[in-house]
């Protein structure tokens, strides 16, 4: 159990060999959830792209293709996560669309009004102070901007629960206090999307 508790604390800030390997694994992982989640991004028009929580770079690298027109910064405050997701996305680096940088999203190095869309796809269950990290996520973003929540937990599901017991800091959130969150950190408009067949959830907030 003890070395399977470590490579499950890996989700949260990867380092290390054991980081090495869940990072390997995050693209191809997470490649359908985040997929779903993107679907609702089909009305939404963006340039200028903050990717918060990269993990492995591929939801990055999706974004990317989705919006040909847009460039987009990738955070993450793993190191592992951020080099991971310069080598996936080192095609977009090249051509100056991308970038990926180190950050903590309770104080991000960003500069306000400046992003027309973020997302985080299996990373606000690691942030330390929900409402001020979404306070944070409002400063970024200009008016009439979005922000993508995608979640493989919807808050309710007994397997996410048992992760909460194993994985130091982890919290699983549920639709009610993803939405009274989101309105508390100045988010007016906040629509929630539930799989039909998986506990999976994405909240799409508009600023």
């Amino acid at each position: 159990m003890g070395l399977y508790k470590d490579f499950c604390n890996q989700t949260r800030k990867p380092e290390g060999w054991l980081g090495k390997l869940m990072v390997g694994g995050m693209n191809s992982g997470h490649a359908k959830l985040a997929d779903w989640g993107m679907s609702f991004l089909h009305d939404v028009k963006a340039s200028h792209i903050a990717e918060l929580g990269c993990g492995g770079g591929r939801n990055a690298g999706e974004l990317l293709q989705r919006y040909p027109q847009a460039s987009l910064t990738a955070v993450d405050y793993s190191a592992l996560s951020v080099e991971k997701t310069k080598e996936y996305n080192k095609k977009w680096i090249a051509e100056g669309r991308c970038k990926a940088i180190r950050g903590n999203v309770a104080s991000l190095p960003l500069a306000a009004g400046s992003f027309d869309l973020a997302t985080a796809f299996e990373t606000v269950y690691f942030w330390p102070g929900l409402e001020k990290c979404f306070l944070e996520v409002n400063r970024i973003l200009k008016p009439g901007a979005y922000f993508l929540i995608c979640n493989e937990s919807d808050g309710t599901d007994n397997t996410a629960l048992k992760f909460e017991k194993i994985i130091e800091g982890m919290k699983c959130y549920t639709a009610e206090q993803l939405t009274a969150a989101l309105r508390t950190a100045g988010f007016s408009e906040v629509k929630t999307h539930i799989h039909p067949n998986k506990p999976w959830i994405a909240v799409l907030a508009g600023k």
